[in-house]
């Protein structure tokens, strides 16, 4: 009875091991097809602008305008040479520093970054472009407008705005021609953006016979500007041309008031913020800045662009978003032409060009300049900018003539 009673419970044990072996035996089926499935490129794109400091408003949009569009190419599901890709943004803060944007460019080398979008400033655009060129990378600034940055040769630069020859020029013959200025005084803050675009400022107003009374410099970190400002007083301009930032600009317009100084401030597109217009206070009211491309409202996809990135962000965009996201749609572009995110294979195709974003149409000429760039002026009124000029660009089409009259004709 005993041995009977062992036999049965021998096997039992083994019954019940035999169905344990039957449920763990599919395990390793059932992992098969997951190995199988195709897998997915990770393609980094990086961006880099001042994420910190006095214009970090800036450089935030800037991010957001690239977040945006890479979150859509990885919903959108894109494929290159044939294989899922997904993308991811690696962004860094260059504090609008030079020196720091050296350094964050050799990261991005390091990193294997299949192109990058940025840098926001002039000054710190330029030298980073040497550390791109030299690892081959494709670079495409939204907001850099110095001309130096496309002379220096290198087939990796481009950009998707124009640049200060177009801007600096369209504001000194907006000056002379549309405010009738006799006398203009000119400050900058000597970085390569602000001193190039008074430069190029100074050359058109001269040509058109205006007579530049004072050339005066700040920096752009500084807040108050009481001295040079008494300086200029005694010059009696009729305009102040201000090359550099909202950051300063806005306070140098505010002090403006309080030593009764009459004369009209007018700028490029570090100042055609909303910010500006906090920090400038009721004296905002009237001024003038420039923006390079044609107004939003006549962007062919600024509306809808706008609504997506209010919704995303829930803030209003400041300048650049729409052309860094631009930016980054004609970068993905060039590597779906060409089959691949290797910069070495899609650079050529980035020359190639011919897009329609945002921003309008985005060719590059054979520096790396954006062909046609517009420049439009824009007028503070009743708190808020407004275009009132446009200068350059393609000429519109037949059928749309009509309608872009409005913006073509300057209006005081």
């Amino acid at each position: 009875m005993t041995l009977a009673r062992y036999s049965l419970i021998a096997s039992a044990v083994l019954a019940l091991a035999a169905c344990g072996n039957k449920e763990e035996a599919p395990a390793p089926e059932a992992a098969a097809p997951a190995a199988a499935a195709p897998s997915e490129v990770i393609v980094k794109i990086g961006h880099a602008a001042p994420l910190t400091g006095n214009i970090a408003h800036l450089g935030k949009d800037n991010e957001n305008g690239v977040r945006l569009a890479i979150d859509e190419l990885n919903t959108e599901g894109v494929e290159i040479g044939g294989q899922k890709v997904k993308f991811e943004m690696l962004s860094e803060d260059d504090q609008a520093d030079p020196k720091t944007a050296t350094t964050v460019a050799q990261r991005f080398v390091d990193a294997k970054v299949a192109g990058v979008i940025g840098h926001l400033n002039s000054g710190t655009t330029i030298p980073a472009s040497k550390i791109y060129s030299d690892a081959g990378i494709p670079q495409i600034s939204p907001s850099a407008t110095n001309p130096a940055y496309t002379q220096q040769g290198f087939k990796t630069a481009f950009r998707v705005i124009a640049n200060d020859v177009a801007q600096g020029g369209a504001l000194g013959e907006f000056a002379a021609t549309t405010l009738k200025a006799k006398k203009v005084a000119i400050i900058d803050d000597r970085t390569a953006y602000g001193q190039g675009l008074a430069d190029e400022f100074e050359k058109a107003a001269k040509a058109k016979g205006v007579t530049v009374v004072g050339r005066e410099f700040t920096t752009n970190q500084a807040t108050d500007f009481m001295a040079i400002l008494t300086t200029i007083k005694g010059k009696k301009p009729d305009v102040i041309f201000y090359g550099g930032m909202d950051a300063q600009a806005g306070p140098l317009t505010q002090q403006l008031k309080k030593l009764g100084i009459a004369a009209k401030v007018i700028g490029g597109d570090g100042f055609q913020t909303g910010e500006y217009i906090k920090l400038a206070g009721d004296n905002a009211e009237g001024q003038y800045a420039s923006q390079p491309g044609m107004p939003k409202d006549k962007m062919p996809g600024f509306a809808a662009f706008n609504d997506k990135y209010k919704a995303k962000f829930n803030t209003e965009i400041q300048i650049y978003a729409p052309f860094t996201y631009d930016a980054t749609r004609v970068m993905v572009e060039a590597m779906k032409r060409a089959g691949s995110a290797d910069p070495a294979k899609y650079l050529p195709e980035m020359a190639k060009t011919d897009y329609t974003g945002v921003t309008g149409p985005i060719k590059f000429d054979d520096k790396g300049d954006i062909v046609g760039g517009q420049v439009t002026v824009y007028q503070v009124k009743n708190g808020a900018w407004e275009a009132v000029a446009t200068v350059g660009g393609p000429a519109p089409a037949a059928a749309d003539a009509a309608a872009a009259a409005p913006a073509e004709a300057p209006k005081q």
